[in-house]
């Protein structure tokens, strides 16, 4: 098969989802290998680097999409990539499906076959990590006066204490950001509605950390004692109220911190995107940090991480085929997005309301002994198509 990295084109978007490692790894599969020119050069790789581990150099994405069987990059498809697409064409990218319905129009209407990266991780995401270990920094940087912040320093100096830091959310991001703070000497409160994870993490960092159970009740009353809050939770898209609504980020003292690694509307009443150009904005006297690709800030380390954690699935794409793969890993038939037309991603389906058939069902496997994987998001749709 011919596989085809492309350039991400976001802007402050510097990662790639493939290294000269990887592409050595599928040249010796057998496969060709196309990549765009410049698609690696943020992260550190040169393009002559991938052309010595056998992949064929091109100028343009046009030259991607008409050349190659799976196409794939970091971020969602941008309009000008929608006529391109290609039927029965594999893309392989992070859709982010349920809050960009006309990306998803545009591959319906295509009748590629789209897997959403960011629903594939059966470990977690390496981008996560990032977004967690890296933000945790941003936040701290955003803490200084030159920023409109309180000017604290993380761990506090001879007679000054350090800040109080809230970490909401106990998954994968919450604790990373958690590992970066904790080294640091700052005292931290960790977040989350399962008791479980909140005594998990208790032991991961020695007793070292507060934790307790997120509500409204117990953010409102440690809210007004907060340097910096990090919003570390995957926020339903069809919830009907706000985590943190605007009543309680003005209990916030001035010169405060929230940084919305998560970047889900909804969550925190405030929030608005921002970019690594221009990623602060101050509202309540708040100081609000919300850049939606914070992994971009630290491209080698991520893209080395996230591309090595991809190739399993590259791999079982090219060399079985979609449905053999999708058999073998429940993390990507998960994360089977459309297929020729279909829509096969059920919380698309919930949030856009659009009818929906399982992976399993239009892929013809369910009679297959299949890989378990739990469903992405709690989420659910009963909008089946009708045959």
């Amino acid at each position: 098969m011919k596989f085809g990295l492309l350039k991400d084109i976001k802007n402050g978007e510097f990662r790639t989802i493939v290294t000269p490692a990887e592409v050595e790894a599928i040249v010796s599969d057998g496969h060709e290998v196309y990549v765009q020119r410049g698609a690696g050069l943020g992260a550190g790789f040169a393009d002559e680097q991938y052309a010595q581990e056998g992949a064929k150099l091109v100028d343009t994405m046009e030259e991607i999409y008409a050349t190659c069987d799976l196409v794939t990059k970091v971020k969602e498809l941008e309009p000008c990539e929608f006529p391109l697409l290609r039927e029965n064409q594999i893309v392989l990218t992070c859709i982010h499906p349920a809050a960009h319905p006309q990306e998803v129009q545009a591959l319906l209407d295509s009748k590629c076959i789209a897997f959403t990266a960011e629903d594939a991780h059966r470990y977690g995401s390496p981008n996560c990590e990032a977004a967690g270990k890296q933000g945790a920094l941003m936040g701290l940087e955003s803490l200084q006066s030159i920023h409109g912040g309180k000017g604290k320093f993380v761990n506090g100096l001879g007679g000054a204490p350090g800040i109080k830091a809230l970490v909401i959310g106990g998954g994968t991001v919450g604790r990373a950001v958690t590992t970066v703070l904790h080294a640091l000497g700052a005292w931290v409160t960790v977040m989350d509605i399962n008791i479980g994870t909140l005594r998990d993490i208790g032991k991961q960092f020695n007793e070292e950390v507060n934790t307790q159970i997120s509500n409204r009740y117990n953010l409102k009353k440690l809210l007004p004692e907060i340097d910096v809050v990090y919003n570390c939770v995957r926020w339903p898209k069809d919830a009907k109220e706000f985590m943190i609504d605007r009543e309680m980020v003005r209990s916030m003292e001035k010169g405060s911190v929230i940084v919305d690694i998560s970047n889900d509307v909804g969550a925190i009443e405030t929030f608005h995107e921002t970019t690594h150009a221009d990623p602060r904005y101050i509202e309540e006297g708040v100081v609000h940090y919300c850049v939606s690709n914070i992994p971009g800030a630290i491209a080698q380390s991520t893209s080395i991480a996230y591309a090595a954690s991809m190739l399993p699935h590259f791999r079982s794409i090219l060399n079985n085929g979609v449905a053999a793969a999708c058999v073998k890993d429940g993390f990507l038939r998960r994360s089977l997005t459309a297929y020729k037309g279909y829509l096969t991603h059920e919380e698309t389906s919930a949030i856009q309301g659009r009818p929906w058939i399982r992976p399993e069902d239009i892929l013809e496997i369910a009679d297959q002994k299949l890989d378990f994987a739990p469903p992405a998001t709690g989420t659910r749709s009963n909008n089946f198509i009708q045959s």
